[in-house]
């Protein structure tokens, strides 16, 4: 069974498919072949979602497939029943399975156990979906008509803030993937952690990002500049400190101007105006956050064709 939990899950070759196939679900949104006719795929959440599952439902309906909303609270997970049995019984009645949560050890474990395809929709570790929708708005940007990953080998990505949360370390995965240059630059205390580096030695790729705690330099001649939030879901309590320690590491008009004059501002939202990123590199020309929202809907159905395909 194939799954997509995290970037590498599909090779060079399929994810340059995916980009095709997410430009031509762009350019024909009213008439997507019906690749999941008559599927019922399910959206399971742990945590609250706005672009995850709006994207995932609407796309499943337009690939002709039927999706089923669920939450962890509301079902049977909610009262200790084991992932495993979860899994196992999902599997008889669904043809896939989207899962949002906090520990990657949950959608590690619905892929050991089912027998339908898992797709990780979030985990406090990675966030593989977003990052094909972002590689997907950079290709609209760099190669619009091949959408040709060759054309970001070199690129160079700026992630300022929190360097050790899942946004980085997909950044970091992928970057090394697709052989793109990333700098990361946050606080002490804040830096990739050994898990990150873990995954890339899993997967035979090099640890090539670099580190440091000036965001200046991490910026200067960078093609896009990326920043999420610095209070995730589940880190609440730390959220006064955590503003502390960030504040410098804002993304602001001044950061903006170290990077090369066309790069790019590039957020997963939802944004925290002041915090993370001031207001005006938001409406700023550079600021392509909108284009990344609305290309999770394309880059994930062609996530889940190519599954179907995988699998079939």
């Amino acid at each position: 069974m194939h799954h997509f939990l995290k970037e590498t899950d599909f090779t060079i070759e399929q994810a340059q498919q995916v980009f095709a196939l997410a430009k031509e679900f762009k350019a024909n949104r009213l008439n997507s072949p019906q690749t999941l006719n008559m599927q019922s795929w399910g959206l399971l959440f742990y945590k609250s979602s706005t672009r995850t599952r709006i994207s995932f439902e609407v796309g499943i309906n337009e690939l002709g497939g039927f999706p089923l909303v669920l939450s962890s609270q509301n079902t049977q997970i909610g009262r200790g029943e084991t992932i495993e049995d979860s899994a196992k019984v999902m599997s008889r009645y669904l043809h896939g399975l989207v899962i949002r949560t906090f520990e990657h050890a949950i959608v590690e474990a619905f892929a050991q156990h089912a027998t339908m395809p898992i797709v990780n929709g979030l985990t406090d570790f990675n966030h593989p979906c977003q990052l094909y929708a972002d590689i997907f708005t950079l290709l609209e940007r760099y190669s619009p008509e091949a959408m040709d990953l060759q054309t970001l080998k070199g690129k160079k990505v700026a992630f300022v803030g929190d360097s050790a949360c899942n946004m980085a370390n997909s950044w970091i995965h992928t970057a090394a993937m697709f052989g793109m240059e990333i700098t990361l630059a946050g606080p002490t205390g804040f830096a990739p952690t050994g898990a990150i580096d873990a995954a890339l030695a899993a997967d035979g790729l090099p640890k090539q990002y670099h580190y440091t705690t000036d965001p200046k330099a991490a910026c200067r001649d960078a093609d896009v500049i990326y920043t999420d939030v610095w209070v995730s879901m589940g880190n609440e309590a730390e959220a006064t400190e955590r503003k502390q320690l960030m504040a410098p590491y804002q993304v602001t008009s001044e950061l903006l101007a170290m990077a090369k004059p066309d790069a790019c501002f590039m957020h997963c939202l939802p944004a925290h105006a002041g915090e993370e990123v001031s207001q005006e590199v938001l409406d700023s020309p550079q600021s392509i956050i909108f284009d990344e929202a609305e290309n999770r809907l394309h880059a994930q159905k062609a996530i889940l064709a190519k599954l179907v395909e995988l699998n079939s």
